[in-house]
């Protein structure tokens, strides 16, 4: 059972409809599904203030000192999370950090638009992200 959602920053939530995804992930904790941010960045500043009411576990690979597509830091967000790696979707517009989370248990979910996102959410959760 899938209880986890983790999404990179840059790409996924800064797309140009990606306040659709925060409603999203409003959705989803408020159902029970942990939330997480996982991003490259040295650090939080702006985007960490703007992002933490959304998210349980908030990830600045520069803060954690591994980034996205090395193995640990998908575990440490899982961890901070409180869940086996098994138990998360993983969304990132990179294709190999997509492949980098599948390698350690994730469930991968490439982004290319808020739309197919929406809908592949939809369907890992299903009754908790309808679209």
């Amino acid at each position: 059972m899938l209880r986890g959602l983790v999404l990179d920053y840059a790409g996924v939530l800064t797309d140009t409809a990606g306040g659709n995804l925060l409603v999203a992930v409003e959705t989803a904790r408020d159902q029970g599904i942990r939330t997480a941010l996982l991003s490259n960045a040295a650090g939080g500043g702006a985007a960490r203030r703007a992002m933490r009411p959304y998210f349980d576990a908030v990830v600045f690979s520069g803060e954690v000192g591994v980034a996205k597509p090395e193995a640990e830091v998908y575990r440490i967000t899982a961890d901070l999370l409180g869940l086996p790696v098994q138990t998360c979707v993983f969304v990132d517009d990179s294709a190999s950090n997509v492949a980098a989370a599948v390698a350690v248990g994730m469930v991968g979910v490439q982004h290319t638009s808020v739309q197919e996102t929406l809908t592949e959410l939809a369907a890992l959760f299903p009754g908790i992200l309808d679209p």
